[in-house]
C-alpha cells in the first residue's frame, strides 16, 4: 500500500476526520496571511496552492483525489503563511488538525516512519522542481512533468499549469502541440 493510502487508513480507522468540507469551484480554502494548522484529504477535485507577488500568481503546487494537502510552513510552524489554497473544480476534503495528526504519529514508531517517509517524498518533489525551473528549459519542463504527473494534463486548466511550470500560456500552448 502506497504511504498516501496507508495515512488515508490509519486516520480512517482511528475516526480522526473532524469534518468534511465542500467548497465550490475557485473558492478559496486558505488565503494569505492566514495560520491554517489543518492537514486536508481531497475525496473529489483538485485545487492549487499559490502565492502573488505584485505582478502575477505563483503556483506552487496541485492537489487531486485521493491527495493529502496543506500549507506545509504554516502548518509546521502555527504562524501565518503567504500562501493560498484555492478549488480549481468542486471539491470535497475530510479535515484533520495538527493536534490529532501529530497525537496519531506520535503512537508507535511505524507512524513516525510513515510520516518521516511521507515528509521525504514531499522535499524530494519540491527539489526536483526546483531543479528543473532553474535548469531545465521550458520544453524539458513540460516534458518532466508530463512523465511524472500526466494526470496533472486532464484535470488543471492550462493557465494554471503554465504558472507551475513558470512559463507564459501561450508557450505551454506551443509545447503541447509540438
Amino acid at each position: 500500500m502506497n504511504p498516501i493510502a496507508k495515512l488515508y487508513t490509519k486516520i480512517n480507522e482511528a475516526g480522526l476526520w473532524e469534518k468534511d468540507i465542500v467548497l465550490k469551484r475557485n473558492e478559496y480554502l486558505k488565503v494569505s496571511g492566514t495560520v491554517d494548522t489543518n492537514l486536508y484529504y481531497l475525496e473529489l477535485g483538485s485545487l492549487r496552492i499559490f502565492m502573488l507577488d505584485d505582478y502575477e500568481e505563483h503556483t506552487i503546487r496541485f492537489g487531486y483525489a485521493g491527495n493529502f494537502i496543506t500549507v506545509l510552513d504554516s502548518f509546521i510552524t502555527e504562524n501565518p503563511s503567504d500562501l493560498y489554497i484555492q478549488t480549481l473544480k468542486k471539491t470535497r476534503l475530510r479535515v484533520i488538525g495538527k493536534s490529532s495528526y501529530i497525537k496519531l504519529m506520535n503512537q508507535n514508531e511505524e507512524n513516525k516512519a510513515l510520516w518521516n517517509q511521507i515528509l521525504e517524498q514531499l522535499v524530494l518533489q519540491q527539489l526536483e522542481r526546483e531543479k528543473d525551473i532553474l535548469t531545465s528549459s521550458p520544453k524539458e519542463r513540460y516534458k518532466r512533468v508530463l512523465q511524472r504527473s500526466p494526470k496533472l494534463f486532464q484535470e488543471i486548466p492550462n493557465k494554471h499549469i503554465a504558472s507551475y511550470l513558470r512559463m507564459t500560456p501561450e508557450t505551454l500552448s506551443r509545447l503541447k502541440k509540438s
